[in-house]
């Protein structure tokens, strides 16, 4: 048989390996199948065309076709040639030889193999003609047998690399597979080959394709449509002729009948080919495939499976569908295929990790076949994503919701987004999750939220809180876009509320608003507060007014026909009806009519018990002015009108003339009822007279001109004479069209008119702003720079707007989320002023402004607006600002990862400009991160007074010609324009020399060279001067000065500089002695000038002038301060424009709680009661004095004595603060308050702060009301209502009522924090009790409800009742009992919720407030729950098996809202779900204490133990996906716990399997990609080669049936798939 084998020098079928060679791409090297550089493209074609030169290819290729059967005598492209009809008509009959016996085959092949002795070329040749012969014999199948054969024939000598092999193969079935439509009509030939009786191709144009690699693992990969080519013409027989490899007279080549043989044709081809192609996949996974093979192979099974039911592209679907059926061939590859895949993923091998699958998609895939071997592939895969996705989430998940009781929200961890500013920052208030449990977000995912799912809920849960809560209008900015009828284009990144939301959430809202009315609450004030949120929903487009109008109708029909009683809908719809996209819907919708129709189906005849109140008479004449509105607007309209309602509108008009005919102007101190009703009713219909006549008013006093000392001869300054304010509660019911009619008026007469205007101007100006936050804000920067160019070149607009910022308005920008905005433009006119000769007033107020703005910040902030270069703030304002930072780090944490990342910027830009060193004593209260960063910082107070002693001479000089008594004045100008800059300096110092020597000082010539001297040298001046102030007093103690004497001195001469003379800033002076507080004598100045009668007189007039701290209550008549009594010498010096609020007491407002600050840091505790004490009423009037005792009882908790605990409260009016009855009692007593008191302060955060839950479509879940029962606040009659429990908050506030901290949830949420931490206990104290109420809490409500309030909630039959698998009695060791001491007999009742929800809600609740508390009760939060766990018996008995610890901890892990639904919750799950809650609202920053409760739990020694540290640890780590080196810790954490249980010297109490934690691996798996992509998980994703790292070194302590588990999950390229397709691994291995 030796005689026919092929001899290499003849050549066989030149033009077919020609043509086969564009459909076998040559096999790529392992190393490059994912990452092949683009400059190897020349050497593959290189070795392309060794490979088909080479002189042992048509031997070897003749040797096959001999084993094959197939002839080499007919010419390869013959038939394909010529003509189709020469084609059909040709019948050839070939006289075949028998091919020899495959036995021989092996020999055959070692005769060639021995003639060549390059034998890697030879092993590529063969690879190549193995693969095109694979794609042409493969429907043939005696042919595929021996191919087969042959390739383990030559696998056993070692002669096929399977790594060059496969990817070959692979890629060249890919392109076989690719559509004509694509370019290639690779498939026909390989359809005409198998088909042919020849065996011999026709030609094919395949071009090489690259190495497939899936596009999109996690969705369905790319189809292959029609695989073949798209459907032909019927005017095209010679293409259909070509295509189709039967005989002619069995077809007929027209349309579908041709299309329908060919699709035939082509899947069994596939079928065939890709049959094959398993099988040869299977015995090369019987060898030892690299990593990237193995990937290879799994994404080109997946991308089969997934595409298994591609159709022809073109047929008619009906047609299609009948015609395609799937048949046994394609089945046989299915079964095939999942063989192959079955063996990639099986765990004794792991080849590729199950986790794969689970992110692949493949079990979303739409048409499943009847298939039960894929199925159960499908089914395992949905199994194991449902474990896996569990360790994502937290439990309860779906009651975490923002409660607006923190001024941030935490965004979770996406991916960075560059070129985006943090202005246009969308929130994420909300996530849903997603299939394999990562937190999504955006408006396409909101979208596809179904109405009535729990998602849906949740976010309808969050919106009608914000309703309830108003946040500020930025967060509604923030998390909504504009409707899409208002869109006119894309805007992104989405929110995650959809229009259909915000629609259904402002409809509940107006609902539940009526039926409140409707019970004759007087709720008028909460109308007013959703009135003005709703302006500015509708005014920004969030929500589409013809649609809204629609569904509002509906919804007043479905729910109940009598619910609309009054015309507060019709009121409601008034208030925004002037609004541009409300009137174009009325003018020119296309439903304009039916619109309008609606909105007068709105009315009702308002009958109310009292016809003379405002409200009855607005609401009586509402639809009046809304019919004459609409008649205004639209003439198509009018003949819907009412009449009736037009004619009553003469009534207004009738009452108009009467009030304001002739030029009498109405008194606004002196309106009747009926009066103000009557007024509140022309707002609507005439607001421009209407404002014109309260701008009379402000105005009717006349004008009168000031005289002053720095006016110019011919210079005459006129200011209007004072009236009464117009008084709040008159402006709350104007419509919102005339606030901002009188708005606009105002600002043109404050900041543009000839006259100065009174205080009663500016302060209605400021009452209208404050009455509706939302509809009203504007940018009073933003308005002065539109007026003139440059701010400062009008000083007298410039003061007054900083006066209305720093008095007024402060709490209002912050409440806006202005305030960091606010901070950039008043730096850029300090910057500007800072250097101008005695421009002192404004800068002082601008700097004082900046002062009380930065420390109204409780999140970061940057110091620059571009970010770059030092900052532009002064010294004092530098200073402030790490003072602040150390505050907010250490009282509210660092929010987030990017916040990190720039505080070393921030650092950075301060000091940069800062010689500032701070003491010791003060850095000892720093939080770590700002103490390592300034510990270094060197003092330059010693090189400052070398500096002095060098110059000390030449300025005592200067100082005597300058001050001296009999001083030349000329010597004045003299000294101004030419002494030195660093002489200039020491001014002041010398001065104060002079005067200890007893020099009489020339105060006339220092106050006037001061004044000449630009702020900052000022500034300097201050600061220089205590420097050499406690120097000299050193010196003269170590003289032997006695102290007493020395502060006497001390303090008298200060008092010439600021008392009696008033030549410095205060506030400056005493900023700048504090900051030296490691000089004992500088907080003794300090507290001797606070003690001062001066002093305290001053701050006792201006308590007199200024009126009651809540000033918008304030009806009287403002008294103006003289500008120097008010300003003082140095600040009023050429100053003509009079104060509004201005005054040198108010500077001292933001300064005061620092000096608190520092004394209590200097252990100065009398001193600082002392100071208190004394200015505790003064303080009332600080903007942040609730943020004040908050923050400083956080920042110094475990430091502060009871006794000034106590005297810290009286800063706060307490009379206005919503602390707990038995509050005064506990803070006066040593013992610890019973847990009711916890159990209370918990309950009014249930009620007040979280949001409260929704009905639910599906029965029995927590979110349904029991038997309509509603959460109403205690004494409030309850409201049955089908959204569940929704009334107003008790009291419902005004913004102005609530100005800090912002809103009402924030001042319950912060009061309860500010009554934790003064109590005279200990932290482990209050936390083991917190702890107590929630581990038995809801036990203790059922008992204590029964008879009282029904449970609501029964049985379920879908909720387990005892742990599967396991003893009844485990689960009564798991079950908790009740508190003891705790009396719930009307909680319930007081919640208006069942016990079972209570219960779940009070675990949020608790979790809530232990996150807003300081990271000492974190501590404490760690180690009692780690008690709690560890005692639960079953976890630590070493006597259960491993199924029954799986089960009892899989029960006792419940959501506490499924554990409650049948009264089984467990300690456990009430703990862990207690710090899954805790977890979601902590800052990222205080994230990194978490691992401290592993610890506690630690040794574990049980899968049950693992598994809950698992259960609690493993959902923080999505969050943790962009704060890399908290994941990592946080990941090592857990794995230590795996090498507990699973380690090599570990002994666990039960032995255990490591497939049983196969849910584990899969986690890992996940969230290591998670943070690989900072994400959720793309197609892209790969893990960090830290991470890889990481786990690599973890595993080697693991035992080895787990580290095979986690083979991939390692920096090893030679096992890892993961490692081997990581661009930086390589990278290093090339």
């Amino acid at each position: 048989m030796m005689q026919r084998a092929p001899t290499p020098g003849q050549p066989a079928q030149p033009s077919a390996d020609m043509e086969q060679l564009n459909n076998t791409p040559p096999p790529p090297q392992p190393q490059q199948q994912q990452h092949r550089p683009s400059s190897s493209s020349s050497s593959r074609v290189t070795a392309i065309n060794t490979r088909h030169f080479h002189p042992a290819r048509p031997a070897i290729l003749d040797l096959f076709n001999l084993y094959l059967g197939r002839s080499s005598q007919q010419k390869p492209d013959e038939s394909a040639r010529e003509p189709p009809n020469k084609t059909q008509k040709r019948v050839t009959a070939i006289n075949r030889e028998l091919p020899p016996p495959n036995e021989q085959f092996l020999f055959d092949f070692e005769q060639i193999q021995i003639q060549f002795p390059d034998q890697e070329q030879l092993r590529a040749v063969t690879e190549s003609v193995l693969i095109s012969l694979v794609i042409q014999c493969c429907n043939h199948a005696p042919r595929a047998e021996f191919l087969l054969f042959a390739l383990r024939s030559l696998c056993n000598i070692g002669y096929i690399n399977w790594d060059a092999f496969l990817p070959s193969l692979l890629s060249s079935v890919s392109s076989a597979e690719t559509p004509v439509g694509q370019g290639s009509q690779a498939m026909t030939a390989v359809a005409s080959a198998t088909s042919s009786q020849s065996g011999v191709p026709p030609p094919a144009n395949v071009p090489n394709s690259t190495n497939f690699q899936s596009s999109n693992p996690a969705s369905p990969l790319p189809s292959i449509h029609g695989i073949g080519s798209p459907a032909q013409s019927a005017a095209e027989p010679s293409s259909c002729t070509t295509l189709s490899p039967m005989k002619s007279n069995d077809v007929i080549c027209t349309g579908q009948q041709s299309a329908r043989a060919n699709i035939s044709v082509r899947e069994n081809v596939i079928s065939s080919l890709r049959q094959l192609s398993c099988k040869i996949i299977l015995i090369g996974l019987e060898s030892n495939l690299m990593p990237v093979t193995r990937f290879d192979i799994f994404n080109h099974m997946l991308n089969w499976l997934v595409n298994w039911d591609q159709k022809q592209q073109g047929l008619d679907e009906f047609d299609s569908a009948q015609f395609w059926k799937p048949d046994k061939a394609l089945i046989e590859w299915l079964h095939n295929c999942l063989d192959v895949i079955w063996l990639l993923v099986d765990d004794n091998k792991c080849r590729v990790p199950f986790y794969e699958l689970i992110r692949s998609g493949l079990q979303f895939i739409e048409n499943i076949p009847d298939d039960e071997a894929l199925f159960t592939l499908i089914l395992e895969i949905h199994r194991r994503r449902d474990m896996m996705a569990t360790h994502m989430q937290m439990l309860d998940q779906h009651l975490h919701c923002p409660t607006f009781g923190t001024p941030r929200l935490l965004p979770q961890a996406t991916p960075n987004i560059s070129g985006e500013t943090v202005t246009n920052m969308r929130y994420s208030p909300i996530t849903y999750p997603s299939v394999l449990g990562e937190p999504l977000h955006g408006e396409e995912l909101a979208a596809s939220i179904q109405r009535g799912s729990l998602d849906w809920e949740r976010a309808m849960r969050c919106l009608r809180h914000a309703f309830r809560n108003t946040p500020s209008p930025d967060w509604w900015r923030r998390v909504l876009l504009v409707a899409p009828c208002h869109r006119l284009q894309a805007q992104g990144p989405g929110a995650v509320f959809t229009s259909e939301m915000i629609s259904e959430a402002t409809i509940d809202s107006i609902v539940d608003l009526l039926k409140l009315t409707n019970l004759e609450t007087n709720c008028w004030q909460e109308w007013l507060i959703f009135s003005d949120v709703f302006y500015f929903l509708m005014k920004h487009g969030c929500i589409d007014f013809v649609d809204f109008v629609d569904k509002l109708v509906c919804r007043l029909q479905d729910d109940d026909q009598h619910i609309l009683r009054t015309n507060h809908v019709t009121w409601l719809l008034a208030q925004v009806i002037r609004v541009e996209l409300v009137m174009n819907a009325l003018n020119t919708d296309s439903r304009k009519v039916e619109t309008t129709r609606k909105i007068l189906s709105f009315h009702k005849e308002d009958r109310s018990s009292d016809p003379n109140n405002p409200q009855s008479i607005l609401l009586d004449f509402i639809s009046s002015c809304q019919n004459l509105r609409i008649w205004s607007l639209n003439t198509s309209t009018r003949e819907y009108l009412n009449n009736e309602q037009l004619q009553k509108g003469k009534q207004i008009d009738e009452w108009w003339r009467q009030v304001s005919k002739g030029e009498r102007i109405m008194d606004y101190m002196n309106m009747d009822e009926r009066s103000i009703g009557m007024f509140w009713v022309v707002s609507y219909t005439m607001a421009q007279p209407a404002c014109e006549t309260v701008m009379n008013w402000l105005t009717s006093a006349g004008v009168t001109e000031i005289p002053g000392p720095n006016l110019q001869p011919n210079e005459r300054l006129m200011v209007m004479q004072e009236v009464s304010p117009l008084p709040i509660s008159l402006l709350s019911g104007f419509s919102i069209n005339l606030c901002l009619k009188l708005a606009y008026q105002m600002e043109e007469s404050m900041f543009s008119g000839q006259v100065v205007p009174s205080i009663a101007m500016v302060e209605t100006y400021v009452r209208v702003l404050l009455i509706a936050p939302h509809a009203l804000f504007r940018s009073l920067m933003m308005l002065l720079s539109q007026r003139n160019q440059n701010p400062l070149s009008k000083p007298a607009a410039s003061i007054l707007v900083f006066e209305i910022l720093n008095y007024r308005l402060l709490s209002l920008y912050r409440y806006q989320g202005k305030n960091k905005g606010l901070i950039h433009d008043v730096t850029k006119i300090i910057a500007t002023l800072k250097g101008k000769r005695g421009d002192h007033r404004a800068f002082r107020l601008a700097e004082n402004l900046c002062m009380n703005l930065i420390l109204s910040m409780r999140e970061f902030f940057s110091v620059k607006r571009d970010g770059k270069g030092p900052t532009e703030f002064t010294e004092t304002i530098n200073r402030i600002t790490i003072t602040t930072l150390a505050i907010i780090i250490k009282t509210h944490g660092i929010a987030e990862v990017e916040h990190l990342l720039y505080l070393q910027t921030i650092l950075e830009q301060i000091l940069a400009t800062s010689q500032h060193a701070w003491s010791e004593k003060t850095l000892r209260h720093f939080p770590p991160i700002l103490r390592d960063a300034l510990a270094g910082r060197i003092d330059n107070r010693g090189l400052a007074i070398q500096a002095w002693q060098q110059a000390e001479t030449t300025v005592i000089n200067q100082c005597t010609q300058l001050l001296s008594a009999a001083a030349d004045p000329s010597y004045v100008m003299t000294y101004i324009n030419h002494s030195f800059p660093q002489h200039r300096q020491y001014l002041c110092a010398g001065a104060w020399i002079l005067m200890y020597s007893h020099h009489e000082i020339n105060s006339l010539h220092l106050g006037r060279v001061l004044r000449e001297f630009s702020p900052e040298e000022v500034t300097a001046n201050i600061y220089t001067m205590v420097d050499v102030i406690l120097h000299h007093f050193n010196l003269e103690l170590q003289r032997g000065r006695p102290l007493q004497d020395l502060m006497l001195k001390a303090c008298t001469n200060l008092a010439f500089f600021i008392w009696t003379h008033e030549l410095l800033p205060l506030d400056i002076l005493l900023l700048a002695l504090i900051d030296r507080d490691d000089d004992p004598h500088a907080l003794r100045i300090v507290i001797s000038i606070l003690d001062s009668k001066e002093l305290q007189q001053r701050v006792k007039v201006y308590l007199m002038n200024r009126g009651p701290a809540e000033h918008w209550l304030f009806s009287g008549t403002f008294k103006r301060a003289e500008l120097q009594k008010a300003l003082g010498n140095h600040l009023s010096w050429k100053e003509r424009y009079p104060t509004f609020f201005d005054d040198i007491a108010a500077r001292l407002l933001p300064v005061i709680p620092l000096i608190i600050y520092r004394l209590i840091e200097n252990d100065a505790i009398d001193a600082a009661d002392r100071v208190l004490q004394v200015y505790s009423t003064f303080l009332h009037y600080y903007p942040l004095n609730f943020t004040f005792v908050r923050d400083i009882l956080a920042y110094f908790y475990g430091h502060l004595p009871g006794k000034l605990i106590i005297r810290i409260l009286t800063v706060l009016d307490v009379k206005k603060i919503p602390f707990s009855e038995s509050f005064p009692q506990h803070i006066n007593s040593s013992n610890a308050p019973p847990l009711d008191y916890f159990a209370t302060l918990l309950l009014g955060l249930v009620n007040h702060v979280i949001p409260p839950l929704n009905n639910s479509s599906k029965k029995g879940q927590v979110g349904e009301a029991s038997n309509s029962s509603v959460r109403a606040p205690h004494n409030k009659a309850q409201v049955t209502s089908q959204s569940g429990p929704s009334v107003a908050p008790e009291g419902q506030k005004p913004f102005y009522q609530l100005q800090d901290p912002g809103t009402y949830t924030q001042l319950i949420l912060e009061t309860a924090v500010i009554e934790i931490l003064s109590l005279p206990i200990t932290a482990s104290q209050i936390v083991s009790s917190l702890v107590q109420i929630v581990v038995h809490i809801q036990p203790t409500l059922v008992q204590s409800s029964n008879g009282l309030h029904p449970t609501g909630v029964g049985q379920s039959s879908m909720l387990p009742t005892s742990p599967s698998g396991g003893s009844t009695d485990s689960l009564g060791a798991t079950r908790t009992p009740s508190a003891a001491g705790l009396n719930t007999s009307n909680f319930v009742w007081r919640s208006g919720y069942t016990c079972q929800q209570l219960s779940c809600l009070l675990i949020q609740a608790c979790g809530l407030l232990l996150a807003q508390l300081p990271p000492e009760f974190h501590i404490q939060l760690y180690i009692e729950a780690a008690r709690v766990i560890k005692e639960s018996w079953w976890l630590s008995d070493g006597k259960r098996s491993v199924t029954e610890l799986e089960s009892a901890v899989c029960y006792a892990l419940l959501d506490p809202t499924w554990a409650a639904q049948d009264n089984t919750s467990t300690a456990i799950g009430n703990v862990v779900a207690l710090l899954h809650a805790f977890f979601s609202n902590l800052p990222l920053e205080w994230l990194e204490g978490t691992h401290l409760i592993i610890k506690h739990l630690k040794p574990v020694t049980s899968i049950a133990g693992l598994r809950i540290a698992f259960r609690i640890m493993g959902p923080l780590l999505p969050r943790l996906a962009n704060a890399h080196t908290l994941f990592s810790k946080t990941l090592s954490v857990l794995l230590s716990v795996m090498a507990d249980v699973f380690g090599r010297n570990s002994q666990p109490s039960a032995p255990v399997e490591a497939s049983e934690i196969a849910d584990i691996i899969d986690f890992l798996h996940h969230v290591v990609h998670y943070e690989g992509q900072g994400g959720p998980v793309q197609a892209s994703s790969k893990p960090r080669a830290e991470v890889l790292a990481l786990i690599g070194r973890a595993a080697e302590s693991f035992r080895p049936d787990v580290q095979h588990l986690l083979t991939h999950l390692k920096a090893d390229v030679n096992c890892s798939i993961y490692a081997a397709t990581h661009p930086k691994f390589v990278q290093n291995t090339n």
